[in-house]
């Protein structure tokens, strides 16, 4: 590896499965110290030993305000600042209009909405100038998907706060962006499905729908997360960044 992230101190929500481990492995593996979250201290533990040295895991809710004051509090401990927020964390399910309870709505809206824009909120007064705040949004927000419309509208949220924030942040050099992942072969997207046939059959409608015919890695929405946590990507601030195989533009 190149070292591209050399020194910086990061903080991947969401860091324990899927997108957000893939993204600590790589953050580390380019000169990181990496620290993750996630809601269970198994997993956690677990996603650590994967990544090896240079992480530490903290466990805590994104939706749970207390959590991300101690989140913070132990990193201004033991390193003082942060450079890199990938604030990943999120989480849905398929829904169809007429069955959409308040119950679905606030558990949504709370972790994909609420916890990120707390999460970087409670982030600033650690963050170094000139840092890289990258927000997991989705493909979704800009496509019409059944039975889909809560998860959808919180990650238009998610692509709304990406352009507020890199204003709000302008004047500090704090680049924001929001990284926007089509479906990828994470427990996530099996866990959308009830069953295991049904998730096969989920997944064989979703690649008739991608232009590349094949579902995302991991490892390559990583790499788009990369990009934007590093110097590769010091002049781009604002933008959506569609990692989804050509699925919504094509």
């Amino acid at each position: 590896m190149s070292g591209k992230l050399s020194g910086k101190i990061a903080l991947v929500t969401g860091g324990s499965t899927g997108i957000g481990l893939a993204a600590a492995k790589r953050f580390v593996a380019e000169g990181a110290y990496v620290f993750i979250t996630g809601r269970r201290q198994t997993e956690l533990e677990r996603a650590v030993k994967q990544i090896g040295e240079n992480a530490e895991a903290i466990r805590g809710d994104v939706a749970d305000l207390a959590d991300l004051d101690r989140v913070y509090a132990t990193i201004g401990r033991q390193k003082g600042r942060l450079d890199i927020l990938l604030a990943n964390a999120g989480g849905g399910e398929f829904v169809p209009l007429e069955d959409v309870t308040e119950e679905h709505f606030d558990t949504t809206f709370n972790t994909n909405v609420k916890g990120t824009l707390f999460m970087v909120q409670k982030a600033l007064p650690l963050f170094t100038d000139g840092g890289s705040i990258i927000l997991t949004a989705s493909n979704t927000s800009v496509m019409g998907t059944p039975a889909f419309s809560v998860y959808s509208a919180s990650k238009a949220a998610i692509r709304s706060f990406a352009r507020c924030w890199s204003q709000d942040l302008k004047h500090r050099g704090i680049r924001v962006n929001a990284l926007s992942p089509g479906p990828t072969r994470t427990p996530g997207l099996n866990g959308l499905a009830g069953t295991e046939q049904q998730a096969e059959d989920m997944q064989a409608a979703l690649i008739s729908a991608i232009p590349l015919g094949r579902l995302g890695d991991p490892d390559e929405i990583a790499a788009a997360a990369l990009f934007l946590a590093s110097g590769d990507s010091s002049f781009i601030t604002g933008i959506e960044l569609f990692v989804d195989g050509g699925m919504s533009q094509i």
